[in-house]
């Protein structure tokens, strides 16, 4: 059966793509396409064309693996070309989201029926790419400057009901009528001429757009090429023909295709899609059903984690010992879904709803009848085990009993019952409502449709999960270890903390080591004793500096919490320098990155060849989605075969690291990572 089919109404031809899941629009689909418009043109009866998609969506897309393949007639620009070109009018059936390419083929339509619950968008900039079939051209000149710069150079789709507003969608349809409604609008527009073709319209803007827009997003841009790009080719091109400008928009296109930020954001797409597959546990394994959650502790994690699946809509017992701390943590989750409610984000009557589904309680016993029961107590493996040893007697049997700890031993925990099969850790990321990245932690009597349904879990409260063997740390707090390690020993040797984060926020990274740790709280994992002083963060815990929540840390804060430098810290520094006999040296930003990220690098080569992650990209979307690593330079291991293997060993050799056999190894056979 063919991927696009035309189905002729009286004198409105439909022409039909059916490629699911998605209606990518790959070559077979461009040439059913083209074929369609041929059809329609030779057709005296025929007065007006529909475009339309079954399944779930428009085209979402171009179809992305085309990218490194040789080209496939005919390419996607001259298509639109061809759609706008018709001298019958074509109407885009706009259902699911019209995104990317399918944006850029509704634009080459001359009208565009929406549902009202359909989504359109250019998010090609997520890739590192700018739309590159006319959407920089097409859709200032029918939605206006400012909407474009928006839709493109950010990435984020909008309603169908705002882009009617905006002039991009011409009519809404009934959600069960979307063909019927299409075709009738079609029939009302047949004989109207001319056609209103949007590489034809002009359009104005005020020449203080583009700076303002730039100002007002440099955050968000910060280190990124494509949109600076996106913005240069549709500020270059707004007073040009569209001949000019497409061709600009061409240049533009090759240019972000052929760098390394694009190859790095369109690697993590396909990695984060590669994670949730586990190499031994099979696609159709029958997985443990989960109505109801149970989470021990409504501190910060166990409130959070809490609210992930009130948000999804799956019932949470949450259990705390005392009154005041269930009260409290019952109080903040409501207040992170009225602070959300404020923004615009969700209704009051979701915030309702997510709420009436928790039950808070005093009592382990309620756990009884939830499927899945998560641990998110103090991080010690004593406390831990005696939680999942009375989990033992009380949950129901086949219930998935999981641990938020950090770094502690999963299989040490799962012994502490009488049925490790059924644990597994699940790692979540603070703040836990917020951070997308979940490690799930398979212990080695993991029963695999205990991996499997929490994997398939992930995605319904909208997480990004990998798997991850059992070591301390797993993946992303095992390699995050010899950075912070060797950040202490730079400022021994010389460094401040403020260079050394410096480099890492130049780099790309959110923060450096000692603004993590500020803001983390220097007093994590203290000994508590102010008499023993051992370390610079014994000395500032011992002063009370543990961070931004007492004003003071590595960093001095105000009440903005805007950090300097602070003068009793160098002075503490330069004391353990003295008392170290610690060699001194002119420390440059080379020797900080080989010194923190080298090291991550060969971290991370040594848990692959541990198999504590089943693959280099895994632990690219850990640190992706987890600590904030740039996504242009594509996650540590990403990054390495882009500096190249051999640079790295030399550069941890130089330093008298020990360079892990299977990095080495790599790097002397001139091979990569991914």
């Amino acid at each position: 059966m063919s991927i696009v089919t035309t189905e002729r109404q009286d004198d409105v031809l439909v022409i039909i793509s059916n490629n699911p899941p998605v209606n990518a629009l790959g070559a077979a689909v461009r040439q059913g396409l083209q074929a369609g418009l041929e059809e329609a043109k030779g057709d005296d009866g025929i007065k007006a064309v529909v475009i339309r998609c079954e399944g779930r969506t428009f085209f979402a897309g171009a179809d992305i693996t085309e990218f490194t393949k040789p080209p496939v007639e005919p390419l996607l620009p001259a298509l639109v070309d061809m759609i706008e070109a018709s001298d019958k009018p074509v109407v885009a059936a706009i259902h699911g989201t019209a995104l990317g390419g399918g944006c850029e083929v509704a634009l080459a339509c001359h009208y565009r029926v929406a549902v009202p619950s359909a989504k359109i968008g250019l998010p090609e900039v997520k890739l590192g790419l700018l739309p590159g079939a006319g959407g920089t051209q097409r859709l200032p000149r029918v939605a206006g400057v400012e909407l474009a710069l928006e839709m493109t150079a950010k990435g984020d789709p909008i309603s169908a009901g705002k882009a009617k507003e905006a002039g991009l969608v011409d009519a809404l349809a009934g959600e069960d009528s979307l063909v019927a409604d299409a075709v009738a609008f079609a029939r009302d527009v047949a004989d109207k001429r001319p056609l209103p073709r949007a590489s034809e319209k002009s359009v104005a803007a005020d020449p203080g757009v583009f700076q303002a827009f730039r100002e007002k997003n440099a955050k968000r841009f910060r280190g990124f090429d494509a949109p600076a790009e996106i913005i240069d080719v549709i500020e270059e091109t707004i007073s040009k023909p569209y001949s000019e400008g497409v061709q600009r928009e061409r240049n533009g296109f090759m240019k972000l295709m052929m760098g390394t930020q694009s190859a790095a954001q369109r690697h993590i797409f396909f990695a984060e899609r590669k994670a949730s597959k586990i190499d031994d546990v099979p696609d159709d394994i029958q997985l443990r059903d989960v109505k109801k959650v149970g989470v021990i502790g409504a501190g910060t994690m166990g409130g959070g984690i809490s609210m992930n699946f009130l948000s999804a809509g799956i019932p949470v017992t949450i259990v705390e010992m005392q009154q005041d701390a269930l009260d409290r943590g019952v109080a903040t989750m409501r207040k992170n879904y009225e602070n959300t409610a404020k923004k615009g984000r969700i209704t009051q009557d979701q915030v309702e709803q997510a709420m009436g589904l928790l039950t808070p309680t005093l009592s382990m016993e309620d756990l009884g009848d939830c499927d899945l029961i998560i641990e998110a107590v103090y991080e010690s493996m004593d406390v831990k085990k005696d939680v999942f040893g009375k989990l033992d007697t009380i949950a129901k049997p086949g219930a998935i009993l999981a641990s938020n700890t950090s770094y502690l031993d999963v299989n040490e925990i799962a012994a502490s019952t009488s049925r490790p099969g059924d644990v597994v850790g699940m790692h979540f990321f603070s703040p836990a409502n917020v951070m997308k990245l979940l490690e799930v932690v398979r212990g080695d009597k993991t029963d695999k449709d205990v991996l499997a349904t929490v994997m398939a879990l992930s995605k319904k409260i909208r997480k990004v999960a990998v798997v991850a063997g059992v070591c301390y740390g797993f993946i992303g707090n095992r390699m995050l270890i010899p950075r912070q390690l060797e950040a202490q020993k730079l400022l021994m040797e010389g460094a401040t903390p403020s260079q050394v984060d410096k480099v890492h926020v130049e780099f790309g990274m959110p923060m450096g080591p000692f603004q993590m740790s500020d803001l983390a709280g220097v007093d994590i994992g203290w000994h508590r004793d102010p008499s023993r002083i051992e370390s610079i963060r014994d000395a500032l815990c011992a002063e009370d500096r543990w961070g931004q929540k007492k004003g003071a840390g590595f960093y001095d804060y105000d009440e903005k919490r805007q950090p300097s430098p602070s003068p009793r810290v160098a002075e503490i520094i330069e004391d353990f320098r003295k008392k170290s006999g610690a060699e001194q040296h002119e420390i440059t930003d080379q020797e900080i990155i080989e010194r923190t990220l080298y090291t991550m690098v060969n971290e991370g080569a040594k848990i692959l060849a541990e198999g504590k992650a089943q693959r280099a990209s895994d632990i690219d979307v850990v640190w992706i989605y987890g600590y904030g690593w740039p996504v242009y330079r594509g996650g540590p291991m990403f990054w390495a075969d882009t500096v190249g293997l051999k640079t790295i060993v030399e550069g941890l050799e130089k330093h008298g690291f020990d360079v892990a056999p299977l990095l080495k190894e790599k790097a002397e056979k001139g091979e990569r990572f991914n």
